[in-house]
């Protein structure tokens, strides 16, 4: 197995991000790929363990997740290839359980492990509740037990079959869930349900409040995947975020235009109220941000 670790300016968090790896209690060989975007590789110096390497190199990608992660599965060969933020922990039965799921459904291109979401001094567990992952589900829902630092993928699967991370994603924002569109849609995604990683939050975690690119985003992920038309509540959740971005960002007019697009499809969706209340002045971003940070989620 392989892990592609991209990384850029956290010596600290990478570090520990590269123990949880090599420290996993699993029998197999794990190569750490750590891909340094737009600066100069640097050793972490974690201890090894048996099985286990490091090898390092520069994404000669476009700047950026999507080709960093790109650079990074591109330079592997082992059937395995999975992701950890640099951010990130593995827990250490991490591998070993998505290495026996693969060996149970041969068929699998792609499994994912719950996660346990760490902000300030809370921590929430995301668990899918369902054994696999459909494309019906994702159009709907973000699946939030689903990051990046879970996923495991068979290596000719990404490559020959579902595709590499997309690089003209605006900012690389949402990459990984434009990339669980498409694994989807070859077939169901497997998820193991337990919280297996834990990803923490905090004000340098990637795309915190880039409010114009997510609303570029979106845009883009609308118009590559026109399936979201027929999942009315599902494309309402991202109007209801184009609305809220363009509220952070102060164009009331459009933000209020967004939301009346977003009641039309989901009366029920809240991201359509938040963006209201945000350009009538009544609740700053900054609140609404945190509150929902403290619950695991974002907006």
């Amino acid at each position: 197995m392989s892990v592609i670790v991209p990384t850029r300016q956290r010596p600290e968090l990478l570090r520990r991000a590269v123990t949880s790896i090599v420290d996993q209690r699993y029998d197999g060989e794990i190569e750490v790929m750590i891909v340094f975007d737009q600066e100069t590789p640097v050793d972490p110096e974690v201890p090894m363990q048996d099985r286990r390497r490091i090898r390092l190199m520069t994404n000669d990608r476009s700047p950026g997740l999507a080709g960093a992660r790109n650079s990074g599965i591109l330079a592997t060969s082992t059937d395995l290839v999975g992701y950890c933020d640099d951010d990130d922990e593995w827990l250490p039965g991490k591998a070993r359980r998505q290495a026996d799921a693969f060996a149970d459904a041969p068929e699998a291109e792609v499994v994912v492990t719950g996660a346990t979401i760490v902000y300030e001094d809370r921590t929430i567990d995301r668990i899918s509740s369902q054994p696999t992952i459909t494309l019906q589900r994702l159009l709907r829902s973000r699946a939030q037990e689903v990051h990046p630092s879970s996923i495991v993928v068979r290596r000719a699967s990404m490559v020959d079959g579902i595709g590499l991370v997309d690089e003209d994603i605006p900012g690389s924002y949402g990459e990984d869930y434009e990339w669980l569109l498409r694994a989807a849609g070859r077939m169901p995604i497997l998820a193991v349900p337990e919280a297996l990683v834990r990803v923490y939050w905090h004000p340098s975690s990637f795309f915190a409040d880039r409010w114009s690119t997510m609303i570029e985003a979106i845009t883009y992920l609308l118009a590559r995947h026109p399936e979201f038309e027929r999942e009315p509540h599902g494309l309402a959740r991202l109007y209801g975020r184009i609305a809220f971005a363009n509220a952070a960002l102060g164009n009331r007019s459009d933000a209020r235009a967004w939301a009346r697009k977003t009641l039309r499809l989901n009366p029920r969706e809240q991201r359509a109220y938040l963006a209201l209340a945000v350009s009538t002045g009544l609740v700053s971003v900054d609140t609404l941000m945190k509150l929902a940070h403290r619950r695991g989620r974002g907006i």
